[in-house]
C-alpha cells in the first residue's frame, strides 16, 4: 500500500513537472512582425503586397561575400602576365602589377599617373606627345633633338634628349591638367575590357550560388506580406536574424528597395519591424572591380 502511495506521488510530480516545463519551453519562442512600405519619387508611401521575406540566420550580404570566397577572383597578375608583349612593353606591365589596375582609361587611371610613369613607361609617353605636342597654341616645350645626331654625334644627341625629357617633366609638373585625355590614344591597348569581363561572367555564377545559400544553410523562415504590408514569423526562437528580400527589388512605381535588416527575437516577445526606403539596401555582392 506504502509503494503504491509511493508510486503514485511520484506519477502525480512527474506530471506536475511536465506541465510547467512545457508551457516554459513553448514561451522561450518569440515572433516578429513586420509591415514593408515604400515610397515612389513624388507619390506617396505604399504598402509592398504579396511580396516574399525570407528570415536569414546570417545577412544576405555576408552570404554573398560566402559565395564569392568559395570561388577565387581571376587573379589579376597572372592576367597581366599573359598579355601581348609585343603590345605591351615589361614598363606598363610593371606599373599594372605595381597599382594592381589594368584599365588605361577614365578619370581614376589618370589620378594614378605620376610624371615619372609617363615619361617612364613607353606607351603612356607616345600618348602623351601625341595629345599635347601636336597643340600649336599652346606652349607645350619645343624639341631640339634632331635625328641627324643619333648617328653623327650620339654625345649631343642623348644630351639633347636627357634636357627635353626634364624639360617635359617639370611641364606635367606645373601643368598637371595636360595629361587628361591621353587615355584616347591608349583606347586600342587599353586591358580594361577584357578583364571586366573576365569578372563579369563570374558574377551570375556567384550571385545564384548566394541565392542557394539563404535558401538552405541560412534560412530560418518564409512569408509574404499581406495586402497592408504586413508579415507575421511565430515560433522563432531567440536569437540574431535579417528580414532580407534576397537582392530581389519590391517595385513600387520608380521605387525598387531591397531589405536585408537585422532584428534580434527575445524570448516569449515580438519583435516589430518597419521596412522602408529608409532601411533599405542596395545589392554589393554582384558588383564588379576594376
Amino acid at each position: 500500500m506504502a509503494g503504491m502511495k509511493s508510486k503514485s506521488t511520484f506519477l502525480t510530480i512527474l506530471v506536475a513537472v511536465m506541465i510547467a516545463v512545457v508551457p516554459r519551453a513553448t514561451a522561450q519562442d518569440g515572433s516578429i512582425e513586420f509591415v514593408a512600405r515604400a515610397t515612389p519619387s513624388g507619390g506617396l508611401e505604399e504598402p509592398v503586397r504579396g511580396f516574399p521575406f525570407y528570415l536569414l540566420s546570417k545577412s544576405f550580404e555576408e552570404i554573398g561575400k560566402e559565395a564569392d570566397a568559395e570561388d577565387p577572383k581571376p587573379e589579376m597578375n597572372a592576367f597581366i602576365d599573359k598579355l601581348d608583349s609585343n603590345s605591351y612593353s615589361s614598363e606598363l606591365k610593371g606599373w599594372m602589377k605595381k597599382n594592381q589596375f589594368v584599365t588605361l582609361a577614365g578619370e581614376d587611371f589618370i589620378r594614378k599617373l605620376r610624371p615619372a610613369d609617363v615619361l617612364d613607361i613607353p606607351e603612356f609617353f607616345s600618348a602623351y606627345m601625341n595629345r599635347n605636342a601636336g597643340d600649336q597654341s599652346a606652349d607645350f616645350p619645343k624639341s631640339k633633338v634632331k635625328a641627324s645626331d643619333k648617328v653623327k654625334n650620339p654625345t649631343k644627341y642623348a644630351k639633347a634628349t636627357a634636357d627635353y625629357t626634364e624639360t617635359i617633366r617639370r611641364y606635367i609638373e606645373q601643368h598637371p591638367q595636360s595629361v587628361d585625355g591621353i587615355d584616347l590614344n591608349l583606347a586600342e591597348i587599353d586591358p580594361g575590357p577584357k578583364w571586366n569581363a573576365l569578372l563579369g561572367r563570374r558574377t551570375p555564377e556567384i550571385h545564384r550560388r548566394a541565392l542557394d545559400l539563404a535558401q538552405s544553410k541560412y534560412l530560418v523562415a518564409r512569408t509574404e506580406s499581406n495586402l497592408q504590408g504586413q508579415g507575421f514569423l511565430r515560433g522563432v526562437p531567440p536569437g540574431n536574424y535579417w528580414i532580407s528580400t534576397l537582392d530581389v527589388a519590391a517595385d513600387v512605381g520608380d521605387a525598387r528597395p531591397r531589405w536585408d535588416v537585422p532584428v534580434t527575437v527575445q524570448p516569449g516577445k515580438t519583435e516589430y519591424v518597419a521596412l522602408s526606403n529608409v532601411n533599405s539596401v542596395q545589392p554589393s555582392h554582384t558588383r564588379t572591380t576594376k
